[in-house]
């Protein structure tokens, strides 16, 4: 056994372990702690493959922005877990059924749609001049060039519609029109109301007396 297939046994098994750790995880904050690590292990397996850009995204993409962010908002959730086991053992029979059924898929197409390619030349040779990084940016600019400018402009309106809810008025908000502002008067500012007087005025006479004094 080399060194390629002995990291490969090493990163499987840690992907493994941290992949049932996130479902068995009580903590939601270990479990996205878990999450990181597994993502961490699979792009390890992608350098493997020498498929580095699919690596790299993974790193900089889930690691970097999306399970940071997961992170975060679990932390300011604050959940609590006192006693509460999400009913795993209760729904565990229909998630092992749902999961041997995606195992059987990926497997039918690994076998079929992938079939053994060991011992041609030309393949070999074909894929030691042409990067994957390379192959898959001609592939999606070229054939599929329309797909990629599709799932774009979603994410540009995806983008738009959370910033809008997001800035929506609300009836709690204390935000400041500056329009308002500009148009506003003294009349506005200032309302000069007509009180009546709590006290009665002293007579004259009284008042003539107090001075004299």
């Amino acid at each position: 056994m080399d060194y390629q297939t002995g990291f490969f046994y090493l990163f499987s098994a840690v992907l493994l372990f941290a992949a049932y750790r996130v479902v068995t995880a009580r903590n939601p904050v270990h479990a996205v702690l878990y999450l990181m690590l597994s993502f961490s292990q699979a792009a390890a397996l992608w350098l493997l493959l020498k498929a580095e850009f699919l690596g790299l995204t993974l790193v900089l993409v889930y690691l970097g922005a999306v399970m940071v962010l997961f992170l975060f908002v679990v932390m300011m959730l604050d959940i609590k877990l006192d006693g509460d086991r999400w009913g795993f053992w209760q729904n565990f029979p229909l998630a092992a059924a749902l999961g041997a059924v995606v195992a059987a898929e990926i497997i039918a197409v690994l076998w079929v749609g992938f079939p053994r390619l060991t011992g041609v030349p030309e393949v070999a040779a074909a894929a030691t001049e042409v990067s994957n990084t390379k192959a898959l940016g001609q592939l999606l600019y070229t054939e599929y060039l329309y797909p990629v400018e599709v799932a774009a402009v979603i994410l540009l309106v995806a983008m738009i519609a959370a910033i809008a809810l997001t800035l929506r008025q609300r009836k709690d908000s204390k935000a400041i029109n500056p329009g308002e502002q500009v148009r506003v008067r003294a009349a506005d500012r200032l309302v000069v109301l007509p009180l009546a007087a709590t006290q009665k005025a002293a007579p004259a006479a009284d008042k003539a007396e107090e001075g004299k004094a």
